[in-house]
């Protein structure tokens, strides 16, 4: 899932190709940290916001939780609202209450028109469900 990936929780270990010393999951890794590290020099000590991710220049890892949380449904929006509409991104699980009640692929990128709940709800259940448990 794309929140543990970025996370740093996902349980891909990737593979290691013929000559590579790092796996795919460690390039990706790599990545993830000079990205966040890229972030975490932008920070602003205003407010005590850089303050607050001192002890986190490891792996970033409270910075990337609170990244997650505050960009995750921008995320899923980009994902899911601006891809092809012949994407396989979504798989028969939810039922959007059409001309059945069985499960469909999700129509409308799981966004519910109805009314009844926002339309930019993530289209996850397991956003926070361990992936061992999934």
């Amino acid at each position: 899932d794309i929140g543990d990936i970025i996370r740093g929780r996902d349980l891909y270990l990737g593979n290691r190709k013929k000559k590579q010393t790092e796996t795919e999951r460690d390039q990706l890794e790599s990545k993830l940290k000079d990205i966040f590290k890229q972030i975490h020099e932008g920070l602003s000590r205003t407010n005590g916001v850089k303050d607050r991710y001192n002890d986190d220049t490891d792996n970033y890892f409270q910075l990337r939780e609170d990244w997650w949380e505050a960009n995750r449904e921008t995320v899923w929006y980009a994902i899911t609202c601006n891809a092809d509409t012949g994407n396989a991104y979504f798989h028969a699980t939810c039922s959007d209450g059409g001309d059945s009640e069985s499960p469909s692929v999700a129509r409308n990128q799981c966004r519910c028109g109805d009314g009844k709940k926002p339309d930019d709800q993530v289209p996850t259940y397991f956003d926070y469900v361990p992936q061992y448990l999934r």
